[in-house]
């Protein structure tokens, strides 16, 4: 979802309301009548965080945040409907000040009890669903899909809840978090079973586990990705960000999942296999001891590779898969892995895994073009310099890459970005990315410089088209006129994102439709010559 939008969570419409005296009990939190009415008459049928998405006989969840306390928004929150309130001391009194008369649920921690009262008054929902939750730095979502990929082959119903978006029954509901708070995550769940979903797949982020979000979820698989710096602006350190990840598998502060599946190719992996409660499987692609592996993996087309997952016990899957990149065959055996342990038939999982695309990360653009064409979210230096090299690992041809980089965010990662583009392609064309508040043209200086600098025999020749439409089409003209087979256009910076920001206006923007569009001109102006 575009930042700063706003989507309003779907609800059930089956569900019972919920005595408020019964939350109280299940919150071991203190009921304050107020107003004259005895709080034993009401039952609350949903509950929000957000005042503004309040409605009509909800429950309001007035929790301290960074810059002001939910309860100052009592007054928008009874106006829309709210009939009684979970808040803390503090709450309660702004309420009072406020002069405000509703039902309050007092707990001197009300993010810590959310989760378990989102549940309840959503039906518990993960007690209906087999829910497997992934975490881990990278490869959260690219996993996630493979794995619903591999359901809906096995004859399930799907759900997915990730960072692109959240899927019920095939319908997208664009998301803003890479798991959402704890109403909007339970309603999700909910409206997932009254839709005839059996199996929901979804991302768990670190900060979801620290903030309670996927508190009163009862997960029936858990899956670990890998793990390397990131976050350290939330966590004050790897050890602490390793810790929070352990939440969703040592049952000490929630309970433990079902089983674990764990990618053991880092350090992290293993000690995570240590934390983790009850039954615990390993997977491995990079030749670790493990109950899963993968064997003979090969190069089979520009962006494609196959595999074959084996078990501690022989058996044997072929796998296929339209992404590139020993880190997505760790991937796919993960997700596999994963199916396994939730009970899904391997074999026909494997089979579905063959025709997933992950929007954004590393996603094709076929209109029947010669050249590879990919939509990537890369917008790290890192992350630049690992598909660069992963493409070239796999395209005999010329790499073209689109590249910008976005304004008010780390601007310290523009020149290192501009040095990895350099090396790993032939042609880098600067441009654009969301500018936001910034000056354009200083933003694509900066890239500019950092690429630049790497030494004139190793770098890509460099252009710079501040337009990203126009940047997109000088790519794929350069490609058609001076590739030689095998050639690959990778725009990179905003994956799945679909509008681009300038001066707090946000433009649509697809990278993808743009990259279609481009090859359907060259093609068309192609064929008009062949006919002349």
């Amino acid at each position: 979802m575009a930042h700063g939008q706003h989507t309003r969570t779907p609800r059930p419409t089956t569900l019972a309301p919920v005595p408020l005296t019964e939350l109280a009990s299940l919150a071991d939190a203190t009921l304050a009548a107020s107003g004259g009415q005895a709080p034993d008459d009401l039952a609350v049928a949903g509950v929000e965080l957000r005042a503004q998405d309040i409605r009509p006989g909800d429950l309001f969840a007035a929790l301290p945040g960074a810059r002001a306390h939910g309860a100052s928004f009592i007054d928008q929150a009874v106006g829309n409907g709210a009939i009684a309130v979970l808040t803390d001391t503090a709450g309660a009194e702004l309420i009072e000040q406020a002069g405000v008369q509703v039902p309050l649920l007092l707990h001197e921690a009300p993010r810590s009890v959310l989760g378990t009262v989102s549940a309840r008054i959503f039906g518990n929902p993960s007690d209906q669903l087999t829910l497997i939750g992934i975490t881990g730095t990278s490869g959260k979502t690219t996993t996630a899909y493979l794995v619903e990929g591999g359901l809906a082959a096995a004859g399930h119903k799907a759900g997915l809840i990730g960072t692109v978006e959240t899927r019920i029954a095939g319908e997208p509901i664009a998301s803003a978090l890479t798991t959402p708070e704890a109403p909007q995550l339970q309603a999700l769940l909910a409206v997932m079973i009254e839709r005839g979903i059996s199996h929901v797949v979804m991302e768990v982020s670190s900060h979801a586990l620290a903030l309670g979000r996927v508190d009163g979820c009862r997960f029936a698989v858990a899956g670990f990705t890998n793990l390397s710096q990131d976050h350290l602006d939330f966590h004050k350190d790897l050890d602490d960000y390793f810790g929070t990840k352990a939440q969703l598998f040592d049952g000490r502060s929630r309970p433990a999942p079902g089983s674990s599946v764990i990618c053991v190719d880092d350090d992290w992996g293993s000690r995570m296999t240590e934390r983790a409660a009850g039954e615990v499987t390993t997977v491995s692609a990079d030749g670790q001891p493990a109950n899963w592996v993968a064997r003979a993996p090969e190069v089979t087309g520009v962006g494609v590779q196959s595999f074959v997952a084996e078990t501690a016990s022989g058996d044997q899957y072929p796998v296929t898969v339209l992404l590139p990149g020993r880190y997505n065959v760790a991937n796919a055996l993960l997700a596999l892995a994963l199916l396994d342990a939730a009970g899904v038939d391997a074999a026909a999982a494997a089979r579905g895994l063959e025709t997933v695309q992950v929007p954004g990360r590393m996603e094709r653009v076929d209109r029947g073009q010669s050249f590879l064409a990919v939509v990537d979210y890369a917008h790290k230096p890192g992350a630049v310099e690992a598909v660069l090299a992963t493409l070239r690992g796999q395209a005999r041809g010329k790499i073209v890459l689109v590249l910008g980089a976005g304004g008010n965010r780390d601007t310290g990662k523009r020149g290192p970005m501009g040095a990895a583009a350099a090396r790993g392609s032939d042609l880098l064309v600067v441009t654009d990315d969301n500018p936001r508040d910034e000056d354009p043209a200083a933003i694509r200086a900066e890239v500019l410089a950092g690429a630049r600098q790497v030494p004139e025999e190793e770098r890509a020749l460099i252009a710079e088209t501040g337009d990203r439409r126009a940047a997109i089409a000088e790519a794929v003209r350069w490609v058609h006129a001076h590739g030689v087979g095998d050639d690959v256009v990778v725009v990179a910076g905003k994956g799945h994102e679909s509008g681009q920001e300038a001066k707090g206006v946000k433009q649509p923007f697809d990278d993808r439709v743009e990259l279609a569009g481009a090859i359907d001109e060259i093609l068309r102006a192609t064929a008009s010559e062949d006919v002349r």
